[in-house]
């Protein structure tokens, strides 16, 4: 089996969970939410680890508290998951909103430059979809997460698809 394959069947397998979390992007929104849990969790356990076995004592209550907040985090996130999709997508909208006045903002010192126009248009887009998510909130909590992870989901199997080609030239 070679390199290309796999590629391949990575995009392929990819692009088929991003459709299946496009035909239900509430499970998708919920499948979101509880990665992001579990992922924060296992985070805060390996920071407190990772603070409690290193050597001496600079920094090492920074990064345990840092890992609590983690832990913490991930455990509300498993524990209440309406409650947690709700705060990640104000967080996604919030995100969505400072990247687009930031791009907006930032165009405008690229004028006559071929970068402009794409910099001020992808500005517009994030700010009008955090318009759009805080305009339907609440109702858009249960929905945003697995749109955007399917989208996500499909644009990464396109380019693992887009990258085999290149994969297979080098190996």
């Amino acid at each position: 089996m070679n390199s290309k394959f796999l590629w391949i069947a990575m995009g392929v397998v990819s692009i088929a969970a991003g459709l299946l979390a496009l035909m239900n992007p509430l499970a998708a929104t919920l499948t979101a939410e509880q990665l992001a849990g579990w992922s924060f969790l296992f985070i805060g356990v390996l920071q407190l680890i990772a603070a409690f076995r290193a050597p001496g004592w600079d920094g090492r209550l920074w990064a345990i508290l840092l890992g609590l907040a983690f832990a913490l985090l991930g455990f509300m996130l498993l524990a209440k998951p309406l409650a947690g999709i709700i705060s990640l997508t104000i967080l996604v909208a919030s995100l969505f909103l400072v990247s687009g006045l930031f791009k907006v903002v930032m165009s405008f010192s690229l004028r006559g430059s071929g970068a402009f126009w794409l910099v001020l248009v992808s500005g517009a887009v994030s700010v009008a979809l955090a318009v759009m998510i805080f305009a339907n909130f609440p109702a858009a909590a249960a929905t945003i997460l697995g749109v955007l992870l399917a989208i996500e989901l499909i644009s990464s199997g396109m380019s693992m698809i887009a990258l085999s080609g290149t994969r297979a030239a080098a190996d």
